[in-house]
């Protein structure tokens, strides 16, 4: 959810705008279902339940805005540097995350619950195994920026490994390999730690520690989105073969993305928990795979809310529980209701505010340092 800013492709102007669309989208969804755990209209409830994949539209979106600029390196015969791979994803993503871990350990009053875990575990991107959400449950949204801080460590590493050894074909095997390893995983923690105790009140905490944060469990959506750079890299001919049938592929999408609506209604019964997060990765995945192959689709017309919600996704992301707590004590201070549409308006005003404040202060000056050392480091 990190590299969301002037995506590139061959459409019309070169961004593809479609995709700031979903990154908006997502945003919003994501805090629409957390804002469920503040004071909120009774709306949020029904609109927000399915809020939670909009962390999975995050993770398509980062495996294949990831990924891609890599293969089309080595598809090209482009030397790929770890150097500069890991230049670039620093200074995206590490300043502006400790500044909002910087704010959460050093302001209580923004925390938006009592406890936060320790700071090693933030510091060493951690915080997704075993994260207590009960007990620590504090910035607890930063569990999906360790899987892609993983991720981010882990893919050059695996490239430079299959390219000098010239097995990058096999990389489609370990694709479907780690794609199984999440199916299993949530099988066996299901049964072991989840079922035991389902009719208990420590169940939903299991699920949670086992199911929803570690990383085995939770790759479907960046190896979807991997696939998705893969295939249109290295897999011409069916690209090409989707690519006519375009118009079935964000139906497709929708359709996959209703039935995991259904499914996961139960969200921690056993179908949901080993299969719902594969549909959403797929679906969600159709409606990337559109995005970035279909320059003629009508929602690559740029607009001005989607292009800047997406350039603020990343700190809205970062600080938007905070912020929204913030707001919540400041307006009802004000007479304000929590329960209102008004205080929500006032809190999305707030993160959106805080947002611009980290974008222009932190993440700008930090990606112009980016480029002038990038530009040191290759000359």
């Amino acid at each position: 959810m990190q590299e969301i800013v002037g995506v590139k492709n061959t459409a019309s102007n070169g961004h593809v705008a479609a995709l700031d669309h979903l990154r908006s989208f997502a945003i919003i969804y994501v805090m629409l279902y957390h804002y469920r755990m503040f004071g909120h209209p009774a709306w949020v409830d029904i609109i927000g339940q399915f809020g939670w994949t909009g962390v999975d539209l995050f993770f398509v979106l980062s495996g294949y805005l990831i990924a891609a600029p890599v293969f089309k390196a080595i598809a090209s015969g482009t030397q790929f540097s770890i150097g500069v791979f890991l230049i670039k994803r620093f200074f995206r993503i590490i300043p502006a995350y400790l500044f909002v871990v910087a704010v959460y350990f050093l302001i209580p009053g923004f925390r938006e619950k009592e406890a936060l875990p320790p700071l090693w575990r933030f510091l060493t991107f951690t915080q997704n195994f075993g994260l207590n959400l009960f007990s620590n449950g504090t910035f607890s949204h930063a569990w999906s920026l360790c899987i892609e801080e993983q991720f981010y460590f882990l893919f050059p590493l695996a490239v430079v490994v299959f390219s000098k050894n010239g097995t990058m074909k096999m990389g489609w095997l370990v694709l479907m390999m780690l794609f199984l390893v999440g199916v299993c995983s949530r099988i066996y923690c299901w049964q072991h730690f989840v079922s035991p105790l389902i009719n208990t009140g420590s169940a939903g905490m299991l699920w949670y520690q086992w199911i929803y944060y570690p990383t085995w469990s939770r790759l479907d959506g960046i190896i979807v989105g991997i696939c998705i750079a893969a295939s249109l890299q290295f897999t011409q001919n069916f690209t090409s073969t989707i690519h006519r049938k375009g118009k079935y592929v964000p139906f497709t999408g929708g359709i996959i993305l209703i039935l995991a609506c259904f499914l996961c209604s139960d969200q921690q019964a056993f179908w949901p928990s080993v299969f719902g997060f594969t549909m959403v990765a797929l679906g969600y995945g159709c409606l990337v795979f559109s995005a970035v192959t279909n320059p003629n689709n009508l929602l690559q017309k740029r607009f001005f809310v989607t292009s800047h919600l997406a350039t603020l996704s990343y700190s809205m992301y970062l600080c938007h529980k905070g912020a929204i707590h913030f707001a919540q004590q400041v307006f009802s201070a004000a007479g304000v209701h929590k329960e209102s549409n008004l205080m929500l308006v006032l809190c999305l005003i707030t993160t959106i505010i805080f947002s611009l404040g980290m974008n222009l202060v932190i993440e700008k000056p930090f990606l112009k340092l980016r480029s002038r050392i990038l530009a040191i480091y290759k000359a």
